[in-house]
């Protein structure tokens, strides 16, 4: 399968590579990590080990591909939606942090599927990324139900030996999937700690309370999303990424814009319109903008 990973950070760099392992892929990022990917490869390191050879280049403009998945951060979707307008593609997946999904849709006349990815990675230098934790990526129609792209991208991604699974229920997984970084990436950023952390001890109560709050603005928005699920799935991914960085830990570690708007700040966002109070993610949100803006990174 040809494949556009439009966003070569962390986990794009790592799934673009790993797929590189039996398809034609192509990363989309900024230099000199594409240059050096175009020059040396991708060398994947921890967990997983391999070294592949996928083109990269830093134009996303005019593109064609069977697939493109879009691993941006959240706030830049505007424009990579635009960027992939201009191309040539047969389905889009999003794997990335937030409800993003539709605002590709609005943009995009292919198919819009949606994703999670839990696998961990980190960007080391330029060509290099070390593979923290093996996880799963899920993908679907995101407004549930099955999509023959959907199983296609889902072999694609089990060819190329990446744990995968097609699902048919992505609206809860959705809502899931920020329910998780709700709990994990505000509290494991404003505390400077590695997810494990929030197994027990200070954090973990605030984590758990930032996830409820969203299970129940999920269920407000139609999706059933139970408190016990919410729980569940955070203190699953808690375990199973406890020698992670959080996406968001790695931004304010390096002192860039976090994603904060498209995750706490979405749950705020949606509870207004129901008349709903969420504390917890509120404080959280204003917190990591306050930060944000004392960095002058908003």
């Amino acid at each position: 399968m040809n494949i556009l990973v439009f966003g070569a950070g962390s986990l794009g760099t790592l799934l673009g590579g790993l797929l590189a392992r039996t398809h034609d892929v192509t990363l989309v990022g900024r230099d000199p990590h594409a240059a050096a990917v175009r020059e040396s490869g991708v060398e994947i390191s921890g967990a997983v080990e391999a070294h592949t050879h996928p083109d990269a280049t830093t134009d996303g403009e005019g593109r064609e591909a069977d697939v493109a998945l879009v691993t941006v951060k959240a706030f830049d979707t505007e424009d990579a939606a635009a960027a992939l307008a201009s191309g040539d593609y047969e389905a889009v997946c999003s794997l990335q942090n937030g409800l993003t999904e539709e605002t590709l849709a609005r943009e995009l006349a292919c198919p819009v599927l949606a994703g999670t990815a839990t696998y961990g990675a980190r960007l080391t230098g330029p060509g290099h990324v070390v593979c923290t934790g093996v996880g799963r990526v899920v993908v679907g129609d995101r407004n549930g139900g099955r999509h023959p792209w959907a199983e296609r991208l889902g072999k694609a991604f089990r060819d190329a030996d990446v744990r995968t699974l097609v699902a048919s229920d992505m609206p809860r997984r959705r809502w899931e999937k920020l329910a998780v970084n709700a709990g994990i990436n505000a509290v494991t950023a404003l505390a400077r700690i590695e997810n494990g952390a929030l197994a027990s001890g200070p954090g973990s109560e605030t984590a758990r309370r930032a996830a409820r709050e969203t299970a129940r603005v999920a269920r407000a928005s139609g999706v059933d999303l139970p408190t016990d699920r919410a729980q569940s799935a955070l203190e699953t991914v808690i375990d199973a990424t406890a020698a992670n960085r959080s996406s968001m830990l790695q931004d304010v570690d390096a002192g860039r814009r976090t994603e904060i708007d498209a995750i706490n700040g979405e749950v705020v966002r949606r509870a207004e319109e129901h008349d709903l109070r969420v504390p917890t993610n509120r404080t959280l949100a204003d917190l990591l903008r306050a930060w944000e803006d004392g960095q002058d990174v908003r």
